[in-house]
């Protein structure tokens, strides 16, 4: 069972000031991608990362690419819409 992000987590996610710092676009996930996102979660709470248009044509496909990133990386996805998803360390919660 999933546990739900903390109130404060969720706000910081939704907040239209957190812009995008890592973007996935034609190389895919790949290592280097993982330990960037790894370092910047050493240095911020969350993460905002975004799929590349044409990456991932459906719904499907991200939801299965932002989960391998998250068990990838040792982190959580505390939200998500559209080709967004939002970062945070697996032991923030």
């Amino acid at each position: 069972m999933k546990k739900r992000p903390q109130a404060h987590l969720l706000k910081l996610a939704k907040s239209e000031s957190l812009r995008v710092s890592i973007r996935i676009g034609k190389d895919g996930v790949n290592n280097s991608l993982i330990s960037e996102l790894e370092n910047q979660l050493e240095k911020r709470t969350v993460v905002k990362l975004k799929i590349n248009k044409g990456m991932a044509p459906n719904k499907e496909d991200r939801n299965q690419i932002f989960a391998r990133i998250a068990d990838e990386s040792d982190s959580l996805v505390i939200f998500q819409r559209g080709n967004v998803a939002v970062f945070t360390k697996a032991g923030a919660q």
